[in-house]
């Protein structure tokens, strides 16, 4: 092996470690945004399940009306869990959610005359009045069951 050889060897040699350990420092940054994207992840559920919980026995405690707590569960159970937000217990907040989701909010309800908004308020009642009973047994049920149990997509 003549010099020329050792060297082109060595600065080849040299060129893998150096590369080597910018891919290890590479791995490093992507395995701690990992784990960072995975606490954030977790803290994210925790407060979701936290809100759920409240929205729940606000609604069994009748301190939120009944529509705006299905429809604010149905929103937060579909962003914690799609298949907790899917089972049949919950079908009634989509059933809610559905039924008023061509009703203007905010200032839309404030644009709305005085006789839109009692025709909007009588089909709240009705609403209401059919699907209390179910709402308030799925709220009991997250409570009990539905927020205790392992999310579907947790790793």
């Amino acid at each position: 092996m003549n010099a020329l050889s050792i060297v082109v060897l060595l600065v080849g040699l040299l060129a893998v470690l150096v590369l080597g350990g910018y891919a290890l420092h590479l791995w490093r940054r992507v395995w701690a945004q990992q784990r960072a994207f995975a606490a954030a992840e977790s803290e994210r559920q925790q407060r979701l399940g936290a809100d759920l919980r409240i929205l729940a026995s606000s609604l069994l405690d009748e301190q939120l009306p009944l529509i705006e707590g299905a429809i604010r569960i149905k929103v937060l159970l579909d962003n914690y869990d799609i298949a907790l937000s899917s089972h049949e217990y919950c079908q009634v907040f989509h059933t809610l959610f559905d039924a008023t989701s061509g009703i203007p909010t905010h200032a839309g309800w404030k644009a709305l005359t005085a006789v839109e908004r009692r025709q909007h308020e009588k089909h709240f009642s009705e609403l209401e009045l059919q699907h209390k009973a179910a709402a308030r047994k799925a709220a009991r049920w997250l409570l009990d069951e539905g927020l205790q149990q392992p999310l579907a997509h947790a790793c």
